[in-house]
């Protein structure tokens, strides 16, 4: 059996009875908390009375945004005024049954809102508090305000990406917001971490996590060139390869696919020519190699070059929309969607990318209306009589 049907049917959650407060907004901090959602904790988002930005991004179905799904799925909804001594108050009891705490305002504001780690430690020395930021809770950037497009260009991840598009002076334009996703991500990471810490020292600890490190993370090798006076030679850059109705992606990282390709295309006199018998004798004439690769693929339809390089074990894929990629029958067959309803109707999230044998990894079915469990949290921490900002707005007015 595979591990993709093994979890089928598993009922069993790895962070069950893990109590999480997610003060975020936008995508890095949603989307870390959303992950720890569907490992099981109890998430509570905390909204103010309009609710977060996000409710109002498309794509929108009745008022009801499903990129706020998809971040927030399987999520509890509390109403409070942070600003005010009762919402404060609501947040310091609800902190001392917490395990974990979730926030990316910009740093300083929950020191201001008397919200800060070393408040709440103070009623929970076993409260995680992942704090992510732009550049850090401290230093002399720390209170810049940031942006995933900001960090994308500050981190130097878009001047990189420059490098290797031949004949380009200008950075692309910012359409995927990689930063958010990938601090998220983690933040997710350290929180678990800390979880297994705090089994061994009975104590929390605060996690203040970087977007401009975590961009810079994904330079790699650009990274380390950086540190160096000599420029590093060229790398073979792989791109679209043109077909008779399309273009495809070609990836030769081995000899062993270097020899495959040279087989597909007919070239296998190439496998022991000085110009491309060697990697780095590859590096420098890569432009060749690909032009023998063009020579033979533009006579073909993107079908059939995929099914030659498959044949011979070159990875080689089709440029796909999302749409195409969504209908993918590997999609299907792992169940990487779930169909979630909210006051919109009904529409998918994408799962996590993991599966796990023993723990069930997929989202709630259902999301919450702005503010439905406000009325109840109150009354579990003492506070129901007191005053409360009205619930029970649906996310389609917001």
């Amino acid at each position: 059996m595979q591990l993709a049907d093994k979890h089928e049917g598993t009922t069993t959650k790895a962070f069950a009875g893990l109590r999480v407060l997610d003060f975020s907004t936008t995508i890095a901090g949603p989307h870390c908390a959303r992950m720890l959602a569907d490992m099981g904790a109890e998430v509570i988002k905390i909204e103010t009375d309009g609710g977060e930005t996000m409710r109002t991004r498309p794509p929108l179905r009745n008022g009801c945004s499903t990129a706020f799904g998809q971040l927030n799925v399987g999520k509890k909804s509390l109403v409070l005024d942070l600003k005010s001594e009762d919402g404060r108050e609501a947040v310091r009891r609800l902190a001392a049954t917490a395990d974990i705490l979730v926030e990316n305002f910009r740093p300083g504001v929950m020191h201001r809102l008397r919200l800060d780690y070393d408040r709440l430690r103070a009623v929970n020395l076993r409260l995680i508090y992942c704090s992510i930021s732009g550049y850090g809770q401290s230093g002399p950037s720390a209170e810049l305000p940031a942006y995933a497009p900001v960090i994308h260009a500050a981190s130097g991840y878009d001047m990189a990406h420059l490098a290797y598009q031949p004949g380009r002076n200008r950075p692309d334009y910012c359409g995927i917001y990689h930063a958010d996703v990938v601090t998220g991500t983690y933040g997710f990471g350290a929180i678990a971490s800390a979880l297994y810490q705090r089994t061994v020292t009975g104590l929390g600890q605060h996690i203040d996590v970087s977007m401009l490190e975590t961009m810079l993370s994904l330079t790699l090798t650009e990274l380390q060139s950086a540190q160096f006076a000599v420029k590093p030679p060229p790398r073979p850059m792989f791109g679209p390869t043109e077909t008779a109705n399309g273009y495809v992606m070609i990836t030769v990282a081995s000899e062993k696919t270097f020899q495959a390709l040279m087989g597909v295309i007919g070239h296998l006199d190439w496998i022991t020519d000085p110009r491309f018998a060697t990697y780095a004798a590859r590096r420098d004439n890569w432009a060749e190699v690909m032009d023998g690769v063009e020579a033979w693929s533009r006579l073909l339809t993107t079908d059939a070059c995929l099914t030659a390089l498959g044949a011979a074990g070159v990875p080689a894929s089709a440029y796909r929309t999302v749409a195409e990629a969504l209908a993918d029958p590997q999609l299907a067959h792992r169940k990487a969607l779930s169909s979630v309803q909210d006051g919109g109707g009904s529409f998918q999230v994408l799962n996590l990318p993991f599966r796990m044998s023993g723990a069930d990894t997929a989202p709630a079915s259902a999301m919450a209306v702005l503010g439905e469990h406000t009325d109840a949290l109150r009354e579990e921490i003492g506070l129901a009589d007191h005053a409360s900002i009205p619930t029970g707005k649906t996310a389609a007015t917001r």
